[in-house]
């Protein structure tokens, strides 16, 4: 079945507006990650940390993704670069689970093991309030301007935040109560959502028909 990514019925003044407030929102996601980043791959080195080091990582992937959408919007006609950046939100899924299992197996096996890190403990609950905020108005934008890519790089957002309740367990089971293996198990089931998303965003699946486009065919068919 071919899924229709654009609202045709939308209003071109209401188009542009949601189109700002993708690039706005690209833009704040872009800027917190590489904050994000530079912190947990400081911290993580600092406190011999891989846990820390894979979530400082999992950033970069995440403005490699925000930064595939910036690049759509800052087009004069985003719906023809969008299967380019859906391709780039599918690959960058695809890495985020692959990193995310092989750090999860190497703490399982007793390779590694989570270290507990004040820095990282607050960083994990800070990103854990800010993401899902940022997923949500993505999401909700790119929904009602019919994106599949920016539906597609909420998802990631999403599932950074995951990410972050997955780091934020596993650091603070492993400092109270020495369960170092809590994290991997959170962070295996994680690595199977990133799979699953990666694929609807490379089949460009990861929008459903707009509820404007879906009001404007009911519209002309009430008018045959």
């Amino acid at each position: 079945m071919t899924v229709r990514t654009t609202a045709p019925s939308l209003d071109p003044i209401r188009r542009r507006v949601l189109q700002r407030r993708i690039r706005l929102v690209v833009a704040i996601t872009i800027g917190y990650n590489v904050i994000e980043a530079v912190i947990a791959l400081t911290a993580g080195t600092v406190a011999s940390s891989a846990a820390l080091v894979g979530f400082g990582l999992d950033s970069i992937v995440e403005v490699l993704s925000a930064a595939a959408i910036a690049w759509q919007f800052a087009a004069p006609d985003p719906e023809k670069r969008e299967r380019v950046a859906l391709k780039v939100i599918a690959v960058s899924f695809f890495a985020l689970a692959a990193y995310v299992s092989v750090d999860a197996g190497l703490s399982l096996f007793g390779v590694r093991e989570a270290e507990h890190s004040p820095v990282g403990i607050i960083l994990a609950a800070v990103s854990l309030v800010i993401m899902p905020v940022l997923s949500w108005f993505e999401r909700r934008t790119g929904r009602e301007l019919g994106s599949a890519s920016a539906i597609a790089d909420s998802k990631q957002t999403l599932l950074c935040s995951y990410l972050s309740a997955a780091l934020l367990a596993g650091l603070l089971l492993n400092s109270l109560l020495g369960w170092a293996w809590a994290d991997s198990i959170a962070a295996l089931v994680i690595a199977g959502f990133a799979v699953k998303e990666g694929l609807e965003a490379w089949r460009g699946d990861a929008c459903p028909v707009p509820l404007s486009a879906l009001t404007g065919e009911r519209a002309a068919e009430t008018g045959r």
